[in-house]
């Protein structure tokens, strides 16, 4: 692990070849060239209806929002049994691919970059989420808790264990999906390896109690990321791919209380993606300046998108104390974006901020969704 002293020193290095460098300043992640280091973090919204093809209202959401540097969207499945949420988007079919062809239209025509996170929600899923299908996961060990379903709240079934071969079939659809975001128009995929969904499933030693390939060792669990990153790079360009993880997040199940374990884990799957040069690293966690954070972002050696995430909302100041200080490359900004759709131009001339309304982030509608103000239409 890197000292306090090495992190200094490589703070002041990261300065030094980027004067004047501030949130608002370009950045490029890969293939990708941002106007600025925001980011809209994955924001599960559930608007794309039964079908899970993302239609009108999803694609003004997205539109709207075309001046943060990069939008991430919602997590996508990329295989029937991977949906997670009734309402969420998939990119299986035509139909979804089309719709989704749309979105990233409205977004370029704003001048906006958009990648599209692909999420397979393993176990955090049920038969009546995901059209009667089986739930898939590393081991046959169930979430201890409830999830929506089309039926009312229910508790989370025990998972079927994919075998090897089910495992890289998997691994195919996540290839498959990012294809068609590409051949859709997105500029790129994220994959989603956090919060407790399939493939931070595997990383987690809590989740996985494989005894082949896929478990067992720090090695081990973090091989079938590798595998499925590494594919998926192979095929559309790893400048055009991100990944997202969350170590220590300790949800759904998805238990990481070892630090020693998280490190090896974690360090050994970024030190086999290293070489691919992937488009950015994005990392969820509590503590995006700490010694955790910034030891995977050494592993890495590419663009870092921190985010603090889910235990307090990403405030400007600390945004643009992360991107200041070279902790990060860009921020990854999730309720902020929900609610101020010209979050950058607000944040750039410290206007006054929107308030979100949780009650509906889940909702079916424009209400919470589409019809925050702009800073022109409050200011009038």
């Amino acid at each position: 692990m890197t000292t306090a002293a090495a992190r200094s020193g490589m703070v002041a290095a990261c300065s030094r070849l980027v004067p004047g460098m501030d949130l608002f300043s370009p950045v490029r992640l890969g293939d990708l060239q941002l106007a600025n280091r925001v980011v809209m973090a994955p924001l599960t919204r559930m608007r794309a209806g039964a079908s899970g093809v993302p239609n009108d209202l999803v694609v003004e959401h997205y539109a709207q929002r075309a001046g943060i540097g990069l939008i991430v969207t919602e997590g996508t499945y990329p295989r029937f049994e991977s949906q997670a949420f009734v309402g969420q988007p998939g990119i299986v079919t035509d139909e979804q691919a089309e719709g989704w062809r749309l979105v990233a239209e409205a977004v370029h025509a704003r001048g906006g970059r958009i990648v599209m996170q692909v999420m397979h929600g393993g176990r955090v899923t049920h038969p009546d989420v995901n059209g009667g299908r089986r739930v898939e996961a590393p081991s046959a060990i169930a979430i201890n808790g409830a999830g929506h379903t089309e039926k009312g709240k229910q508790p989370y079934p025990v998972p079927h264990a994919l075998t090897t071969e089910e495992a890289r079939e998997v691994r195919d659809d996540f290839v498959a999906a990012a294809e068609r975001a590409v051949a859709a128009g997105l500029d790129g995929v994220e994959i989603h390896g956090a919060n407790g969904y399939l493939l931070h499933e595997f990383l987690s030693p809590a989740s996985n109690q494989r005894t082949d390939e896929y478990g067992g060792s720090p090695a081990n669990r973090a091989r079938f990321v590798v595998e499925v990153v590494t594919a998926v790079a192979e095929v559309i360009g790893a400048g055009r791919v991100g990944l997202r993880i969350s170590p220590e997040h300790d949800i759904q199940d998805a238990v990481e209380t070892d630090r020693d374990d998280v490190l090896a884990t974690y360090g050994t799957l970024l030190d086999q993606l290293r070489p691919l040069g992937l488009a950015y690293l994005s990392i969820l966690h509590r503590e995006p300046d700490g010694d955790l954070v910034q030891e995977l972002r050494r592993r890495f050696a590419g663009p870092l998108v921190a985010n603090s995430g889910f235990g307090s909302v990403t405030s400007r100041a600390e945004a643009v104390q992360l991107i200041e200080a070279a902790h990060a490359d860009a921020v990854a900004v999730g309720r902020a974006a929900i609610a101020n759709p010209d979050l950058v131009e607000r944040w750039r001339g410290e206007h006054p901020e929107n308030e979100p309304n949780a009650a509906l982030f889940y909702a079916s509608g424009a209400e919470g969704y589409t019809d925050y103000p702009f800073l022109v239409a409050s200011q009038s």
